[in-house]
């Protein structure tokens, strides 16, 4: 099997700061942690509402991440410029509402397609690799194919939610979704709500090749360190 890589999202140690809108604790620093904890790459999603990320705070870890680089944002104007500017080595385009906890289900590509179109052209174009994320469906799987997407980000939060026998199912629907994607020759990544009591059946899914997950081991962090909570994790998702 080939070796699963492992996306930390540290949005949540720059909400923690933003909660007192002072200066610690630093997600860059983070970043850096969690490096050095085996992190195959660093995500983080700059929002339109800066709720935790700021755009400091992205040109520095575009700058200074030694591994990988995966910018999350909306499919807007904004977005798209400062995501050519700064070249991360992909982005993974997500819906965002402003009244949302957290990023609540994948893009309706079937309904907003022809309309995010130009944005991933204009990535493309400019040498960044782009993902969708969207919900384990099969029609959404097929549009983000058509719409010349590099990879999908399968969300995986119905399965983290699951109780009892819907777990099956969900997980089902996951694992027909990478296969699915894998004949449009599409790149599997998967991620939202993933933990480290929940994550091993996903990592048993062949396709994927990247996981994001930033919520538990953000969490972890608080009681064992960065660097242990990253180390914890990728010896959970090993092959």
């Amino acid at each position: 099997m080939n070796r699963i890589r492992l996306g930390v999202n540290i949005d949540h140690v720059a909400t923690i700061r933003e909660a007192r809108k002072t200066t610690e604790p630093d997600p860059v620093t983070a970043a850096m942690l969690a490096e050095q904890g085996g992190a195959d790459q660093i995500t983080f999603h700059l929002r339109e509402d800066r709720r935790h990320i700021q755009n400091r705070d992205a040109r520095l870890m575009s700058e200074m991440v030694q591994t990988m680089v995966n910018l999350e944002m909306a499919a807007t104007s904004e977005m798209q410029e400062i995501a050519l500017a700064l070249h991360p080595d992909s982005v993974t385009l997500v819906p965002e509402r402003r009244e949302e906890v957290t990023t609540e289900g994948g893009l309706d590509l079937l309904r907003l397609g022809d309309r995010i179109s130009g944005v991933v052209n204009a990535l493309k174009q400019g040498g960044v690799k782009i993902a969708a994320f969207v919900n384990p469906d099969f029609a959404q799987i097929k549009e983000t194919a058509r719409l010349g997407f590099d990879a999908v980000e399968i969300h995986t939060g119905a399965y983290a939610n699951a109780k009892g026998a819907e777990k099956e199912d969900t997980l089902r629907a996951v694992r027909d979704s990478a296969t699915a994607a894998k004949k449009y020759r599409l790149r599997v990544h998967a991620g939202h709500g993933l933990t480290y009591h929940n994550v091993q059946p996903i990592v048993l899914i062949p396709e994927i090749e990247e996981l994001n997950i930033g919520h538990s081991i953000i969490s972890r962090a608080v009681f064992v360190g960065i660097e242990r909570a990253v180390r914890e994790m990728a010896e959970l998702i090993k092959r």
